[in-house]
């Protein structure tokens, strides 16, 4: 299967009303090409941080009344799962395409790579370019831009994640739905793999707290 990028009509999914109606879209539309990227990405993927990584498409399948405003498919080094580990992501919202590294609230050592994080915390500053952004909460769409922020800034993200027990941190880009590049499967994947590469210097910095 070749990967052809991402349509306007795969954003709208997120339009459709119902739990079984938008889940029954995404299956058809968005979970194909999740599952195709998160196949064509896993080799250069664990080539670039030096471990094997497995893909984990989101089933949504606890989910029994409000539909999903978001999907995605995660990279991690554990075959079982993906939310208790530092992780790579690729998904979409309604208005824009996300390319992540994430830790999110169920990691364990989420707090020992904020302690380790905020050592290096000049040099993250400096090597984080100005059009990504972060997040801490990967239930809401929107981002803080690099461009924005001052070094503490960085920091003060770091401190939350280190003593705050649900914090989160996540870094990566958005891609509005209507950017050209969606629509190119090779050059989506390379803008990806560049992100993903841009980003593996935090992957690795957690390498350093594994358990």
């Amino acid at each position: 299967m070749t990967f052809t990028g991402f349509t306007q009509q795969d954003f709208d999914v997120f339009h459709i009303e119902g739990l079984d109606e938008r889940m029954a879209a995404l299956i058809k539309l968005i979970r194909p090409k999740l599952e195709e990227l998160g196949t064509r990405l896993q080799k250069p993927l664990s080539e670039l941080v030096g471990e094997e990584m497995f893909p984990h498409v989101a089933k949504h399948a606890r989910r029994t009344v409000n539909p999903p405003n978001d999907t995605w498919v995660a990279w991690a080094n554990n075959k079982r799962g993906y939310k208790q580990h530092p992780h790579f992501q690729v998904g979409m919202w309604e208005s824009h395409l996300f390319v992540w590294f994430a830790l999110i609230y169920e990691c364990p050592t989420k707090q020992d790579f904020a302690k380790v994080a905020l050592k290096e915390a000049a040099t993250i500053y400096k090597q984080i370019p100005d059009s990504f952004v972060w997040s801490i909460d990967h239930m809401r769409p929107e981002a803080i831009p690099q461009s924005e922020l001052k070094q503490k800034d960085v920091k003060e993200m770091l401190i939350r994640l280190r003593d705050v027990k649900k914090a989160e941190l996540l870094c990566g880009i958005h891609i509005d739905r209507h950017d050209p590049i969606l629509t190119d499967g090779a050059a989506l994947e390379d803008k990806i793999l560049d992100t993903f590469e841009q980003l593996s210097a935090l992957y690795k910095l957690s390498l350093r707290v594994r358990v």
